[in-house]
């Protein structure tokens, strides 16, 4: 009994010896260092070495800085490059999206157009409350809440011969993101003038092309198509029709293409032409010809020094908007008004030229449809021949005036050669349906 009360005693004493020393070691305190100790002591817990990115930025392009063929270097030249986007639209549209996502220094857009409801379903970066805006305005509102650190040049201008070389000359890398004849020249000419690679895309229908121009001593536009097409027969999205997604492609391709020429990646489509098949999902690729020696520009000898009258030289605007042909003299072709007052009331047959699918959308009462693709080809003509031979009136309507003149053209000709000289018979309904919405019935719907 007294070994256990002594051991109690000790335990006791254990344990209030432990307190003390508990308590001690709370109140004691460390010597304070000197500012100078403390900072010494910050930089051996915490010292690193970083790349002049921000960290904002390392976090930003992190994705694509941590390639090889990218790296802390590539993402330098992107920032410190200058693009220029022609054409805010179909191409345009993913094409600076993307470039501004991959953070390029300088992004110019060049557009002369506002935005209208039937650009949204292929120029997916301007949204409905963007009608009426310049597209330049709206796609660098939307562009700028992307990456704010990108600087947006605005051009809301046509390029022409008098403002293109001091507009590219700013630029290190020129993307076409046009659909017109005129400008493509226009932008060959003045990039091979300005020593600058042009990154160029076109889109119609389910179809999309793709290539790089003058660059790596590759050829020119004009190495390939030294002489421009007739007029009649460039089509475009407007007359033809395309499909969204497919200008999502091709633009998306030419940004790609800038980032691998300024990230010193080379291209990979100098010298030769991509071609998309969206209908039946297919990439090929064909060899182009090469960079020709007596090439008129960027040839060894050029005869082509200063930039031309593109619009003169091709034959038609350079703009994708409607284009107005004119194959017919004024008293072969009728007004949508005195169509309406007087035509409409006498003897006679309207043959609507739109393709089947166009005359599904609308038509106008009693016309008949016979595709202009039928009358160039003389099928199914037996219409006009009965109307002839009853000393009827034959007009021709098309959405926008262009293929009814065609059409009236090629009925005088098919007449004549079948007997019938009836020329004046014949007539074209000048500006088409669109005419017919805008000056006789507004609730005809556009397209």
């Amino acid at each position: 009994m007294d070994t256990k009360c002594k051991s109690c005693e000790e335990l006791k004493k254990k344990i209030e010896q432990l307190e003390k020393e508990i308590v001690e070691l709370k109140t004691h305190k460390k010597p304070k260092l000197s500012t100078k100790e403390a900072n010494e002591h910050t930089e051996s817990i915490s010292s690193f070495n970083k790349c002049q990115l921000s960290n904002k930025d390392i976090e930003r392009f992190s994705r694509q800085i941590i390639l090889d063929e990218i790296t802390v270097k590539g993402q330098y030249m992107l920032q410190n490059s200058s693009v220029l986007v022609v054409g805010a639209g179909g191409l345009g549209c993913p094409a600076s999206l993307y470039l501004s996502a991959a953070g390029v220094g300088t992004l110019g857009i060049v557009d002369y157009d506002v935005v209208d409801l039937s650009n949204l379903h292929r120029q997916v970066v301007h949204t409905e409350d963007s009608i009426g805006l310049e597209k330049v305005d709206s796609i660098i509102q939307k562009l700028s809440r992307l990456n704010s650190s990108v600087k947006f040049t605005r051009h809301c201008v046509s390029l022409s011969s008098e403002n293109a070389l001091s507009i590219i000359n700013e630029y290190d890398v020129v993307l076409d993101c046009t659909d017109n004849v005129a400008t493509r020249y226009l932008l060959n000419d003045a990039c091979v003038f300005a020593k600058k690679p042009l990154i160029s895309g076109s889109a119609l229908r389910f179809e999309g092309q793709f290539t790089v121009y003058n660059h790596l001593n590759g050829p020119c536009y004009r190495c390939l198509y030294p002489v421009p097409p007739p007029a009649e027969t460039v089509t475009n999205c407007s007359d033809g029709g395309v499909i969204g997604a497919v200008t999502g492609v091709i633009g998306s391709l030419q940004a790609l293409e800038a980032i691998k020429v300024i990230t010193g990646n080379n291209s990979s489509y100098s010298g030769k032409l991509l071609l998309f098949d969206g209908l039946n999902g297919s990439f090929r690729n064909i060899k182009l010809r090469e960079k020709k020696k007596d090439c008129a520009v960027c040839g060894t000898n050029p005869s082509i020094k200063i930039l031309q009258d593109y619009e003169q030289f091709c034959g038609t605007k350079a703009s994708d908007k409607e284009r107005n042909l004119a194959l017919l003299n004024r008293d072969q072709r009728i007004t949508a008004k005195d169509f309406a007052d007087t035509a409409s009331k006498h003897p006679h047959i309207l043959i609507d030229v739109r393709s089947k699918v166009e005359y599904e959308i609308c038509s106008l009462n009693e016309s008949i449809n016979i595709p202009i693709s039928d009358i160039l080809a003389e099928k199914n003509m037996n219409n006009i021949i009965t109307t002839v031979k009853q000393n009827h009136d034959v007009y021709f309507v098309c959405k926008r005036g262009n293929d009814s003149q065609k059409a009236v053209l090629k009925a005088i000709e098919y007449t004549k050669k079948n007997g019938h000289t009836c020329a004046n018979k014949f007539k074209d309904l000048i500006g088409g349906l669109t005419a017919w919405s805008i000056n006789i019935d507004n609730n005809f719907p556009l397209y």
